[in-house]
């Protein structure tokens, strides 16, 4: 049966790609998010498209009606000289929103968007959603608060809910990981350290499949998920796929850590007054120290997810479109 959604954030990589396949699905969908993205391809559709804050209590009211499923997507990601405040509004404060209009208008069943990042760096891998949380960010940080405080709501107004932290997030439509593959394309790319530690991704179309099982599965009600494919590399492994994606040869160069981590600190203090953006970040940084491995049986036993594009194949359709847009 057709069933009416609402998807924040939806005209980003990662709400795109939900709407688009609820639609596939014969689902009725309406977007809200601040910026256009992807809204014009949306609208192509036939979604309905909303720009907006998810903050906007009387909007979030409006859009609310006949809605039996929220997706939070929405998000403040790591923006320069965003001020704190807008992290809490954007990853805190809008799910108390959300929520409250959603007591309002009766909905089946509201699913959050969190992220793998509230675990850290993974220490004692592989992690499972018991792991020491431990957000090394304001972005993290709040993401987790806003998950504390959904799950408290949500229980107090007796609405059905579930958490989804996904591991990083790719694919087509996706901008983040193109300085990647362009500096392995050019020839450029180093790696920082050994390269030997661990990094969990998750292939788009297999998170969107988890989260249509999100909203269809019982034994998920109340629950928090992991969610990523199912294999977990070191970056040297990542760095050596995506370099055969791309039939170039597979980089060698390595440059200590460190230096580049403290360079990237100086960056951020000398740059911050003036309000411009540093040219190296320590986050970029940390790309190549911390771990992600993740440990997703709890979700392939309640849920039945099971990740269907692997890596290579997930690298291979990314490179596609980067090529088709004229990217690489």
């Amino acid at each position: 049966m057709t069933k009416k959604h609402l998807v924040t954030g939806g005209t980003g990589f990662t709400g795109y790609s939900l709407a688009k396949r609820l639609v596939k699905e014969e689902q009725e969908v309406i977007v809200l998010d601040i910026k256009k993205g992807y809204g014009d391809e949306l609208e192509k559709l036939g979604i309905k498209v909303v720009i907006g804050s998810v903050n906007n209590e009387k909007l979030v009211d409006n859009l609310m009606a006949g809605v039996s499923y929220v997706h939070h997507v929405a998000a403040a990601f790591r923006e320069i000289n965003l001020p704190k405040k807008d992290y809490w509004a954007a990853n805190v404060e809008s799910n108390r929103v959300l929520i409250e209009a959603a007591k309002r208008h009766g909905i089946r069943r509201y699913i959050l968007t969190s992220t793998c990042g509230v675990h850290g760096n993974v220490k004692n891998i592989p992690a499972n959603e018991n792991a020491h949380i431990h957000p090394e960010d304001y972005y993290q940080y709040t993401k987790y608060e806003g998950e504390k405080l959904a799950k408290q709501l949500c229980t107090e107004y007796d609405i059905p809910f579930v958490v989804v932290r996904p591991a990083g997030i790719y694919g087509p439509y996706d901008n983040r990981f193109l300085p990647l593959f362009k500096a392995i394309k050019s020839g450029k790319f180093i790696m920082l350290g050994s390269g030997g530690v661990f990094y969990h991704l998750v292939y788009i179309d297999n998170l969107v499949d988890a989260y249509l099982l999100c909203t269809e599965k019982e034994d998920a009600l109340g629950q928090t998920y992991l969610i990523a494919d199912n294999e977990y590399v070191t970056l040297n492994e990542l760095v050596k796929v995506i370099a055969e994606c791309l039939e170039v040869p597979v980089p060698k160069r390595h440059f200590p850590l460190w230096p580049v981590w403290i360079a990237g600190f100086l960056c951020e203090m000398i740059c911050k007054p003036f309000g411009i953006e540093p040219p190296l970040f320590r986050r970029r940084v940390d790309f190549f120290k911390n771990n992600r491995r993740f440990d997703i049986t709890k979700a392939k036993k309640e849920m039945g997810y099971e990740p269907k594009i692997d890596l290579k194949a997930g690298i291979k359709q990314t490179a596609e479109w980067y090529k088709e847009r004229g990217d690489l």
